[in-house]
């Protein structure tokens, strides 16, 4: 048991919280990673499809926590999964493809959205098997 804002939480609840930020900040430092991205056709196509997974992640791992049974809690999260992914993807196509003058917090947002994956993807299956 943790205590936090007068309200003792267990860690489970702890964990959840810190998530919910983590994927909150997460798309925020993507939004503003996006700004400083070289402008062409391309970095607009790839700026719109980043922040749309991105921020979906985040709002799905939200939805997640308010699911009403395991079986939606299993399926929002399949979702966190899939958008997380598509985050890492795009993060790596604008390394590949040179479009970001700020390599050390693009390597930052690759190595973050790849430990949220293999966070999310550990709560996915743990639920699977638990179904």
């Amino acid at each position: 048991m943790i205590q936090s804002n007068n309200k003792i939480m267990t860690e489970k609840e702890v964990f959840i919280e810190k998530m919910k930020v983590r994927t909150k900040k997460f798309a925020v430092d993507i939004i503003l990673f996006c700004n400083s991205l070289k402008t062409s056709k391309a970095s607009s196509v790839i700026t719109y499809q980043l922040v749309k997974s991105a921020t979906s992640t985040g709002a799905n791992y939200r939805a997640a926590c308010q699911a009403r049974s395991k079986n939606e809690f299993f399926s929002k999260v399949c979702i966190v999964v899939e958008e997380i992914d598509e985050s890492e993807y795009w993060l790596e196509v604008i390394k590949d493809v040179n479009l970001s003058n700020e390599t050390v917090e693009l390597q930052r947002l690759l190595d973050e959205s790849i430990e949220i994956t293999k966070i999310m993807s550990k709560a996915k299956y743990s639920t699977y098997t638990n179904k």
